[in-house]
């Protein structure tokens, strides 16, 4: 038995192993071509190791476009959906897990069925809603919708974290006369403060890693984000893959960070969320 129990977990980290190199070999090849010159892109074999790297290629990248602001105006953007998201997701998934009204689960049931309408099926007509508020080449279609709900995905951890609340912390503060609100924000905002962790990294990601939005909704460049600005590094005709790349490197470090300082987290929260229904 014992025996049995130590070759499947052999085998198990092995597989896991195996799995962690496929997903690493696409970062380090990005990380690579971004210290190559364009003729070792090119050559054939792959040069898996430049010799000798162009670390100027960072700095060639940085200058190419206007980095620094398009990473400002990501920061914001990705900002005010974390804080919009933070407000109103709480607030509808406590509401449809903690208090009881009539409508409460077939609410909770179309909301969690947005999740399976593709964005293309939406995107003409929010944009001519957007157009019609006079919103366009603004960041507001990027943050504003954040606060109307927070949406649906994170609604639905959020409402499974609540139901694994005991329903007796809520009856007692409210025989010591505590409000609705007074219980979900002394009470209840302090215990999932974990998972306010993780759909605060997964709003991140959302909202660093964009393209779409800001492609439909920015006109002006000096508005871009970083996912747009990648696109600067091509041309119809050519591409420049190792200042590309480079930048694309830069971009990921803040992903790669935040998942670092928040994997225990992710664990944890997930894992909490399937214990009651």
């Amino acid at each position: 038995m014992n025996l049995r129990w130590f070759l499947t977990k052999i085998v198990g980290r092995i597989v896991l192993f195996i799995i962690s190199i496929i997903y690493l070999v696409p970062i380090f090849w990005m990380f690579t071509t971004s210290i190559k010159d364009m003729s070792q892109v090119m050559a054939y074999p792959p040069i898996w190791w430049p010799n000798p790297p162009k670390w100027h290629n960072y700095i060639e990248a940085v200058n190419y476009i206007p980095f620094g602001r398009y990473t400002i105006n990501t920061i914001v953007i990705a900002v005010g959906n974390i804080v919009g998201v933070l407000f109103s997701a709480p607030l509808v998934a406590y509401s449809i897990s903690k208090i009881r009204w009539k409508g409460r689960d077939v609410l909770f049931l179309i909301i969690l069925s947005t999740i399976l309408i593709p964005f293309p099926v939406i995107m003409i007509p929010v944009f001519i809603i957007f157009s019609k508020l006079g919103w366009i080449n603004t960041f507001r279609p990027l943050i504003i919708p954040a606060f109307l709900g927070g949406g649906a995905f994170n609604i639905f951890l959020l409402r499974q974290f609540f139901m694994t609340i005991p329903e007796e912390l809520s009856d007692a503060a409210r025989i010591d006369g505590a409000s609705e609100f007074g219980i979900y924000s002394k009470i209840m905002l302090p215990l999932i403060k974990p998972i306010l962790i993780v759909i605060s990294l997964f709003t991140f990601l959302g909202s660093w890693n964009d393209f779409m939005g800001p492609l439909i909704y920015l006109q002006n460049e000096a508005k871009y984000t970083l996912a747009l600005g990648l696109q600067m590094y091509r041309s119809t005709n050519y591409v420049e893959w190792p200042l590309l790349m480079a930048a694309s490197t830069i971009v990921v470090i803040p992903t790669i960070i935040a998942f670092y300082f928040t994997q225990n987290t992710i664990v944890e929260s997930v894992t909490l969320t399937g214990l009651k229904g």
